[in-house]
């Protein structure tokens, strides 16, 4: 599996996406967020992701000033009360491990999390044991992740060891008390 492979895998997740409708009130964009309600300044959406359903379809772009989107080939402006959807941000440690982890390890979790019906985007709280060891020859710990996806929540242990081989055990527990636990075992070539 490649950075591509990756990617692909990232950009089908559900729940990726926030939606709603953007307005200009006094001279200002506003985004209503279709789930919540609640108004947010576009201002704080500056850069990140963005599509707008224009033409039936949903176009990709990137939020810059004032409106503008940046799409593939050409600039757009917003318009008044437009429906986007705006990429949702992963937690910065959950993020890292994610890029940190070897390809079959990150398949198998993304997997096994999406087949409990859970996205990588439902992510609430992250704490990456593995960042605090970077130095270190052998690193052995544990991570924690909450997950909610609006109808659950999940728990997930990730348990690794890493020096001449890379071991990675993920349990996961549903607050339905159901239960399942991966294990992944890897040869370090670097080694």
């Amino acid at each position: 599996m490649n950075k591509q492979h990756r990617s692909k895998l990232v950009s089908i997740q559900s729940r990726a996406f926030t939606e709603g409708v953007v307005e200009f009130i006094n001279q200002q964009w506003v985004f209503f967020d279709d789930e919540t309600d609640e108004a947010a300044s576009l201002d704080d959406f500056l850069h990140h992701d963005i599509e707008i359903f224009r033409g039936n379809r949903w176009r990709k772009g990137i939020l810059e000033d004032n409106g503008v989107i940046k799409l593939s080939k050409d600039t757009t402006y917003l318009y008044d009360e437009e429906k986007v959807r705006i990429r949702k941000n992963i937690l910065y440690s959950f993020e890292r491990l994610l890029d940190e982890l070897n390809d079959d390890a990150f398949f198998q979790f993304i997997t096994t999390l999406n087949s409990l019906d859970f996205s990588i985007y439902d992510c609430i709280y992250s704490y990456n044991q593995l960042t605090f060891l970077k130095e270190k020859k052998l690193q052995s710990g544990v991570n924690f992740f909450i997950f909610d996806n609006g109808e659950g929540i999940c728990s997930v242990q990730h348990h690794f060891r890493y020096l001449k081989h890379e071991h990675d055990r993920f349990e996961f527990t549903i607050n339905t008390g159901k239960r399942i636990v991966i294990e992944k075992l890897h040869s370090n070539p670097a080694q």
